[in-house]
């Protein structure tokens, strides 16, 4: 994971000096925050991978002399299914069509973001899939 850390940190440096140039350049706001934005992200993202990266083992990837079997093995936990991403989507539909057609429609699709989102994060502390 070190890896990862140290090409998300080296990209947002390309990006901020991309978003200098460009803006220094071009005098175009549009594009300049969007590339001061895609910096944001790409720090944030190298941040996290790098501090990461000190907190658990090192995994196959760091190591140089490493083979593709090594990194094999279970990768973690996956839901086996899943209703609340659709209700999720269901409800940011919603949400975004109230934009178009009126607020009121927001009233419809808050309640539905919520049953959601509750739904998604508690779905393992209750019903067929309880493990906690």
């Amino acid at each position: 994971m070190k890896i990862q850390g140290k090409m998300f940190i080296w990209l947002s440096v390309f990006v901020l000096a991309m978003a200098i140039v460009y803006g220094v350049w071009s005098k175009e706001p549009a594009g300049t925050t969007a590339l001061f934005l895609a910096f944001g992200l790409c720090i944030m993202v190298g941040y996290y991978l790098a501090f990461t990266a000190r907190r658990v083992d090192a995994g196959a990837q760091d190591n140089k002399d490493a083979d593709v079997a090594d990194d094999a093995g279970e990768l973690g936990f996956f839901a086996p299914h899943s209703w609340q991403p659709l209700s999720l989507a269901v409800g940011g539909a919603l949400a975004f069509m109230g934009v178009v057609f009126g607020w009121w429609l927001m009233y419809f699709s808050a309640p539905v973001i919520l049953i959601g989102l509750f739904g998604w994060v508690f779905e393992f502390y209750r019903g067929e899939n309880q493990n906690q």
